[in-house]
């Protein structure tokens, strides 16, 4: 299978290139930061579920990079949408249990919506792509 050109003059050679796992890599360092400097890092439970829904995100991008085609890598691209979703879940509970203020939350949330509208983005590219 050949690489996705992504954007006509950039092409994916590693998972590394994709720029929605480049942002997952940022969001994911944003929840361990918030995971040591905020009261979420007592809350063993729910910290634990961030940072590996997090983790999950970046983990089912590179995973499905290696796929043999493009429906199987639009399948986990799918699940590390829903990861960045369960972030967003998450983020709320930590809110409401006011591990984090309002700005905190928003912030790390708008990540995860950039991940989200990246992965959506190559989705439907890859899936036109495959259409042809």
């Amino acid at each position: 299978m050949s690489r996705p050109h992504w954007g006509g003059s950039v092409k994916i050679k590693r998972f590394e290139d994709i720029e929605s796992w480049q942002v997952a890599g940022k969001l994911t360092a944003s929840i361990y930061a918030l995971s040591q400097s905020s009261s979420l890092g007592k809350d063993f439970g729910l910290r634990d579920q961030l940072q590996r829904a997090a983790v999950s995100i970046m983990a089912n991008i590179a995973e499905g990079f290696d796929s043999r085609s493009d429906a199987e890598f639009v399948r986990f691209l799918n699940y590390a949408y829903r990861s960045a979703t369960e972030v967003q879940s998450h983020l709320y509970v930590a809110r409401d249990q006011e591990y984090l203020d309002e700005d905190t939350f928003a912030g790390v949330y708008d990540q995860a919506t950039t991940v989200k509208k990246l992965l959506n983005g190559f989705i439907h590219y890859l899936s036109k792509r495959s259409d042809k």
